[in-house]
């Protein structure tokens, strides 16, 4: 039987590199994004829409979607860089829509069968490990995106026992995002791609809800 796969956020560099992956897998590939498809996972309706329209289950779900900072903009150095529509722009991309995405996407997985649901967040979100300061709405939103991920591998693991959901910190990928920031060590989306798919590969539902590296290690809250 071929595996299922749902890639939102699938035009972007990683996305679209995730799946390429999957497809050389021998995924069955359903690929959403807003250019390719209008998907915006800050609108509600949008987001229902689109789901509503496609054919279950999928036993992987990738959420690759995500901003740096709204266009024209970059992410804060200083609380004097604080803007409240820019920071709200931030968390609606970062955590709202993936929370959005959740809430429509229990009907799409399996009962009874392992399922995996990964969610793209960032080191940078933990609260732990947060030795350099700035940042404030990138590091805000992806904190927040892993509390939603943490929150909905509970509830959505006492209907679908064999269903793993996880934040996963993909690394610094080289992608139109990061070509700003040439001073950090970035890998090829490919690289990338292919190091999440193998992390997913290997998660057990004693796993669920937890938060891992491009490599499989934990990583702080």
């Amino acid at each position: 039987m071929t595996r299922r796969a749902l890639v939102i956020g699938a035009s972007g560099g990683i996305g679209t590199a995730l799946c390429t992956v999957l497809a050389t897998k021998g995924t069955e590939v359903t690929r959403l994004s807003r250019a390719a498809d209008g998907f915006d996972m800050t609108d509600p309706t949008s987001v229902e829409g689109a789901m509503n329209r496609l054919r279950g289950p999928f036993e992987t779900v990738l959420i690759a979607s995500g901003i740096l900072a709204p266009e024209g903009a970059r992410p804060e150095k200083s609380l004097a860089e604080i803007d409240a529509e820019k920071m709200a722009r931030v968390m609606a991309v970062n955590a709202i829509g993936p929370a959005i995405v959740l809430k429509n996407l229990p009907r799409l997985l399996p009962h009874g069968l392992r399922c995996v649901v990964g969610v793209l967040t960032a080191r940078v979100g933990s609260i732990g490990d947060n030795h350099l300061g700035g940042w404030y709405s990138y590091r805000a939103a992806k904190a927040a995106a892993n509390q939603i991920v943490r929150t909905a591998a509970i509830e959505i693991a006492r209907k679908r026992k064999d269903a793993i959901v996880v934040s996963l910190h993909p690394g610094t990928v080289e992608t139109s995002f990061t070509k700003a920031y040439p001073g950090h060590q970035k890998v090829a989306p490919s690289e990338a791609a292919t190091n999440l798919v193998e992390v997913l590969d290997q998660l057990t539902s004693a796993q669920n809800g937890g938060f891992f590296d491009w490599a499989g290690k934990p990583a702080p809250w």
